[in-house]
C-alpha cells in the first residue's frame, strides 16, 4: 500500500489515495499501526482520499487510537494539497466531502504546488444537543465545569466535531497534559470532546495548545483553532479575526459576518513510501 505523508502546521497524517490503492478491511487497526512513532510510520492518523459522486474528492479521518472522526481542518487542507499536486483535479477551488459535509476550498500553488490553503469550514454549531453536551446554554458559555480539582469556565462549539476551549492565563504542559484527558472524556461529552486551552495575546492574536480526542497532544488543530476563534468572538475576547499560534505553526481565522468561519494556513508533502501489507 503506498501512502504519503503530509502535515498541516504540525498536525501530521499518513495519507493513502484510494483512487488507486485498495486497503484492508480493519481500517481502525491499520490506522493504529500505521501511526505508531514507534513502530509504525508516525502520525496524528490515518487519512483516506477517497473518489466521491459530489465533491472531488472524500476524507476519512482516522486518530491514533483507530477511532473515525468527523472532521479535521488541518487534514482537509492536505487532502486539497494531494488532490491538486497528484493531478485529481487541478482547479483553484476544490470540494472536499467530509463528514460535516462538503466544503469549499481555494488553493495557492507556487512554481505547481500548493504552499496555502484557504477553507470555508461551514458556520459553526452551538446548540449543545448537538455538539454534543449535556452542559446547559446554547451554546455553553463560561460554563463551570469541575475537572481534576479544578473549575473550569468552558465554552463549547462544535465544528463538525466537538471542541470544548478553556481560556487561561498561561498555556502550560499541566493544562494540556493534565487536565485535557480529563476534559476529553468527562461525562458531559458523550462523544468524547477535543480540549482546547487559549491564551488571549491581543484581540487580534491569541496562543492554543490542544489535547484532542483519540490522538493526545498535537502540534496544531485546525477545527479546535476554529472554534476556540468562535468562542473568543463569544466571549468578546477578540475580534472576528485572530491570527492563532499553534506549537507547529500558524493559523489564520475568521469568523465572517455571514457566519463561515475561514480558516487559511500552510499544507506540506514530507515524504512517501510503501506500507506492507
Amino acid at each position: 500500500m503506498k501512502f504519503t505523508k503530509l502535515h498541516g502546521a504540525g498536525n501530521d497524517y499518513v495519507y493513502v489515495d484510494c483512487f488507486q490503492e485498495s486497503l484492508p478491511d480493519d481500517i481502525a487497526e491499520l490506522a493504529r499501526r500505521v501511526s505508531d512513532r514507534h513502530f509504525g510510520i508516525g502520525s496524528d492518523g490515518l487519512i483516506l482520499i477517497c473518489p466521491s459522486k459530489q465533491a472531488d474528492a472524500r476524507m476519512r479521518m482516522f486518530n491514533a487510537d483507530g477511532s473515525e472522526s468527523e472532521m479535521c481542518g488541518n487534514g482537509v487542507r492536505c487532502v486539497a494539497k494531494y488532490v491538486y499536486d497528484h493531478g485529481i483535479a487541478t482547479k483553484p477551488e476544490l470540494t472536499i466531502e467530509t463528514g460535516r459535509g462538503v466544503l469549499t476550498l481555494q488553493v495557492f500553488p507556487e512554481n505547481g504546488k500548493v504552499q496555502q490553503v484557504r477553507v470555508n469550514m461551514g458556520a459553526p454549531i452551538l446548540e449543545a444537543a448537538k455538539i454534543p453536551t449535556t452542559l446547559p446554554g446554547d451554546p455553553p458559555l463560561k460554563t463551570p465545569l469541575e475537572v481534576g480539582g479544578k473549575t473550569l469556565e468552558v465554552t463549547c462549539v462544535s465544528m463538525g466535531n466537538p471542541h470544548c476551549v478553556t481560556f487561561v492565563d498561561e498555556v502550560n504542559d499541566d493544562w494540556v497534559h493534565r487536565i485535557g484527558p480529563m476534559v476529553e472524556t468527562h461525562p458531559a461529552f458523550p462523544r468524547r470532546v477535543n480540549a482546547e486551552f487559549i491564551q488571549i495575546v491581543s484581540r487580534s492574536e491569541m496562543i492554543m495548545r490542544v489535547w484532542e480526542r483519540g490522538s493526545g497532544e498535537t502540534l496544531a488543530c485546525g477545527t479546535g483553532a476554529c472554534a476556540s476563534a468562535v468562542a473568543a468572538v463569544l466571549n468578546d475576547l477578540t475580534d472576528r479575526k485572530v491570527l492563532c499560534h499553534l506549537p507547529g505553526g500558524d493559523l489564520t481565522l475568521e469568523w465572517a459576518e455571514s457566519g463561515e468561519v475561514y480558516m487559511t494556513g500552510p499544507a506540506t508533502e514530507v515524504f512517501t513510501g510503501e506500507w506492507p501489507a
